[in-house]
Protein backbone atom coordinates (compact mmCIF):
# COMPACT_ATOMS: atom_id res chain seq x y z
CA UNK A 1 0.00 0.00 0.00
CA UNK A 2 1.58 3.36 -0.93
CA UNK A 3 1.21 6.69 1.06
CA UNK A 4 -0.36 9.60 0.16
CA UNK A 5 3.24 10.91 -0.99
CA UNK A 6 4.43 8.09 -2.54
CA UNK A 7 0.98 8.70 -4.60
CA UNK A 8 1.58 12.13 -5.34
CA UNK A 9 5.59 11.64 -6.47
CA UNK A 10 4.06 8.92 -8.59
CA UNK A 11 1.00 10.51 -10.31
CA UNK A 12 3.12 13.18 -12.24
CA UNK A 13 5.14 10.40 -13.74
CA UNK A 14 2.70 8.58 -14.98
CA UNK A 15 0.56 11.90 -15.97
CA UNK A 16 4.01 12.71 -18.01
CA UNK A 17 4.39 9.21 -19.62
CA UNK A 18 0.85 9.42 -21.37
CA UNK A 19 -0.69 12.97 -21.72
CA UNK A 20 3.32 14.22 -22.03
CA UNK A 21 2.79 17.32 -19.17
CA UNK A 22 6.12 17.97 -17.67
CA UNK A 23 6.34 16.36 -14.24
CA UNK A 24 6.94 19.82 -12.49
CA UNK A 25 3.68 21.69 -13.99
CA UNK A 26 1.86 18.39 -12.24
CA UNK A 27 0.94 20.16 -8.85
CA UNK A 28 -1.98 18.81 -5.95
CA UNK A 29 -3.36 21.85 -6.69
CA UNK A 30 -4.07 21.77 -10.46
CA UNK A 31 -6.83 20.74 -12.33
CA UNK A 32 -6.11 17.91 -14.36
CA UNK A 33 -8.58 19.05 -17.38
CA UNK A 34 -8.92 22.39 -17.08
CA UNK A 35 -5.30 23.45 -15.97
CA UNK A 36 -2.88 20.87 -17.40
CA UNK A 37 -5.39 20.08 -20.42
CA UNK A 38 -5.63 16.60 -20.13
CA UNK A 39 -8.36 14.89 -22.96
CA UNK A 40 -10.98 12.38 -22.08
CA UNK A 41 -8.99 9.40 -23.75
CA UNK A 42 -5.84 10.61 -21.59
CA UNK A 43 -8.26 10.53 -18.30
CA UNK A 44 -9.24 7.11 -19.23
CA UNK A 45 -5.26 6.12 -19.47
CA UNK A 46 -4.09 7.77 -16.62
CA UNK A 47 -6.65 6.37 -14.19
CA UNK A 48 -5.92 2.60 -15.42
CA UNK A 49 -2.27 2.43 -15.29
CA UNK A 50 -2.92 4.44 -11.89
CA UNK A 51 -5.52 1.42 -11.25
CA UNK A 52 -2.65 -1.04 -12.28
CA UNK A 53 -0.17 0.84 -10.24
CA UNK A 54 -1.68 1.46 -6.93
CA UNK A 55 -4.12 -1.74 -6.83
CA UNK A 56 -6.99 0.00 -6.89
CA UNK A 57 -10.36 0.19 -8.77
CA UNK A 58 -11.58 3.96 -10.22
CA UNK A 59 -15.26 3.23 -11.32
CA UNK A 60 -15.97 5.40 -14.53
CA UNK A 61 -18.75 7.11 -12.23
CA UNK A 62 -16.04 8.66 -9.66
CA UNK A 63 -13.85 9.95 -12.55
CA UNK A 64 -16.20 13.49 -12.76
CA UNK A 65 -15.41 13.85 -8.97
CA UNK A 66 -11.53 13.64 -9.64
CA UNK A 67 -10.72 17.23 -11.01
CA UNK A 68 -7.34 17.97 -9.12
CA UNK A 69 -4.26 15.56 -8.60
CA UNK A 70 -5.08 15.73 -4.96
CA UNK A 71 -8.43 14.47 -5.42
CA UNK A 72 -7.00 11.66 -7.37
CA UNK A 73 -4.17 10.80 -4.50
CA UNK A 74 -6.72 10.84 -1.58
CA UNK A 75 -9.29 8.66 -3.95
CA UNK A 76 -6.57 5.97 -4.37
CA UNK A 77 -5.34 6.72 -0.52
CA UNK A 78 -8.65 5.73 0.46
CA UNK A 79 -9.27 2.96 -1.85
CA UNK A 80 -6.66 0.99 -0.94
CA UNK A 81 -7.43 1.04 3.24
Amino acid sequence: MATLEEIHAELPQIINKIAGTPVEEVLPDKALVNDLRIDSLSMVEIMLVAEETFDVKIPDEDLKDLVTLADVAEYIEREQA
